[in-house]
């Protein structure tokens, strides 16, 4: 079986997120949403909503998975049996932000790491961005699946 982690703060989970989902898909058995922490991130919903919040969009798709973690991704792609990381790219600062990570990833495990550019309809969608228009009282739901 194929299996892919794709591991993010998902704070909040959004329509980018989801089209990286749906565009994987066809090239694997099972993907692993991973729901981490992120040392460098205070975040403003809890772990375990989003956790709850994705299983509901992936309800009916036994592909999809959702987990919460709090240690590096590659060792729950260890635990998970996973040998792919998937990692979506807006623009050159992530992919030069991802690329660094890949490396390490790959030195530390051998995991491979899928980088996926962003639909570019969506490559201006960000969760930090959907947090502070939501923080100001703006209407989110066209940033949200």
């Amino acid at each position: 079986m194929r299996t892919a982690i794709f591991p993010g703060s998902f704070d909040p989970f959004t329509v980018g997120h989801a089209d990286i989902i749906e565009r994987m898909l066809p090239l694997f058995d099972q993907i692993v949403i991973a729901v981490g922490f992120n040392i460098h991130k205070q975040g403003t919903i809890s772990p375990a909503e989003r956790v709850a919040t994705i299983q509901r969009l992936y309800q009916n798709e036994e592909r999809v998975r959702v987990v919460s973690y709090n240690d590096l991704t590659v060792d729950l792609a260890k635990r998970e049996e996973a040998e792919y990381i998937i990692r979506g790219i807006r623009n050159v600062k992530d992919l030069e932000f991802e690329r660094d990570i890949a490396q390490v990833n790959r030195e530390l495990t051998g995991i491979e790491t899928v980088l996926v550019f962003s639909d570019p309809r969506l490559a201006h969608i960000s969760s930090s961005m959907v947090r502070e228009l939501r923080a100001f009282g703006k209407d989110v739901t066209p940033y949200l699946p």
